[in-house]
């Protein structure tokens, strides 16, 4: 399990600490916010390195349900509610906006972490692939980034995918001819252009690119450093 980073939501000090010491026993990397204005700002900038959130209801200046359904909207990531609201009301609706647990305060931290486990476990696709903002499914040949779907053209979907199968290795333009639909003919500038339009589609820089790297004279790399 690669991604084991944590956004923790809790505004009581005690329990942030308790939960977070714990979760850093069990090897995950426990990020912790008191106020949900703030949890949520960070997790609009970075909730591509987030695996699981534990959510209190309680939280000063917002509502939980509420913040719950902001996180998702960015995110469709696996949500434990953490709360003393143990009414059965409660519990539905959390539920029915999609938690994955309700765990109702207090409760051995133990517990929480095998929960966890659980959840991460059942979310794992060996065919999904997730580099940085970018979520690939390779059986369906699907692309997203920041959970909007890209469309590929023909071409440009093999020349990606071809990345994908070579990670961290030169792709020379002589494969892309001999490996995808292109014809035998097909001019090095061609084959630049279609890469041109997948960075492009992929929010790749070209001069500072954190994905495609251009491999003077020979090709292109695709770069995952996770």
């Amino acid at each position: 399990m690669k991604n084991k980073n944590v956004l923790l939501i809790e505004d009581n000090i005690e329990l942030q600490n308790l939960i977070s010491n714990f979760l850093k026993a069990y090897n995950y990397d426990c990020h912790v916010y008191s106020q949900p204005l703030e949890a949520l700002e960070e997790f609009k900038l970075n909730h591509s390195i987030y695996s699981i959130v534990i959510l209190d209801l309680g939280l000063p200046g917002m509502d939980g349900f509420d913040l719950f359904k902001k996180l998702k909207e960015l995110k469709n990531i696996p949500i434990i509610i953490s709360t003393a609201r143990d009414d059965i009301g409660n519990k539905i609706h959390g539920f029915e906006l999609g938690a994955d647990d309700y765990l109702s305060k207090p409760y051995e931290p133990r517990e929480l972490v095998l929960r966890i486990d659980a959840i991460l476990k059942r979310n794992i696709n060996d065919n999904e692939i997730q580099i940085n903002e970018l979520k690939i499914d390779l059986d369906k040949k699907s692309v997203f980034l920041e959970n909007h779907e890209i469309e590929f053209t023909k071409i440009e979907s093999e020349i990606f995918f071809m990345f994908m199968n070579n990670i961290n290795k030169v792709v020379s333009r002589e494969d892309i001819i001999n490996q995808t639909s292109l014809k035998k003919d097909t001019k090095n500038r061609t084959i630049d252009m279609h890469v041109s339009n997948i960075r492009f589609k992929i929010n790749d820089d070209s001069k500072e690119s954190k994905y495609i790297k251009s491999v003077w004279g020979i090709g292109y790399k695709f770069i995952n450093d996770n």
